[in-house]
């Protein structure tokens, strides 16, 4: 092998251990959304660490793993129907040490329109899984007004409508 061959491998084999692990990194956040459509339990928090955390939607809703999310995820598929949020945009960055990765997507609902999910993956010496989750409604600009009226309306409904302690 010359010299210019064994430069070219030294340049462009990271590259390619990087992309592939790209490929790696969305199939499985394409098959955690799969998991989650299909009422899959357990393939769904197999692809979560067990120190992972779930952020949803609502203010409240941040959900370790164990035991609060696993309970959730337990009762809301049961029966084999979960949720169903496709992928329409993703984006992936690795860190230089190669075992972390965050990403950024646009999600897809039949039901309930675009979302955007946000995660971190840890590799261990088996596989990439998810140690962060959280999901967020996407919110047109021009709607903030009446979103930001809507919330506040609803806050001081729920302060008033709690029991007095």
């Amino acid at each position: 092998m010359n010299i210019r061959h064994l430069l070219f491998s030294l340049v462009l084999l990271p590259l390619l251990a990087v992309a592939d692990d790209t490929e790696t990194i969305g199939a499985v956040i394409d098959d955690f959304h799969d998991a989650a459509a299909y009422g899959d339990k357990d393939r769904y928090l197999d692809h979560l660490t067990a120190d992972a955390v779930f952020v949803g939607t609502d203010e409240w809703e941040r959900w370790p793993k164990q035991p609060e999310f696993t309970d959730y995820v337990g009762s809301r598929f049961h029966g084999g129907a979960g949720w169903n949020y496709h992928s329409v945009e993703r984006h992936i960055r690795i860190a230089d040490s190669g075992d972390v990765a965050w990403f950024d997507e646009v999600l897809y609902s039949e039901q309930n329109g675009r979302f955007r999910g946000t995660g971190v993956l840890v590799k261990d010496s088996r596989s990439w899984k998810i140690a962060h989750y959280a999901m967020s409604f996407l919110i047109l600009n021009e709607n903030w007004p009446a979103v930001i009226e809507l919330t506040k309306k609803t806050l001081a409904e729920k302060e008033n409508s709690e029991p007095a302690r």
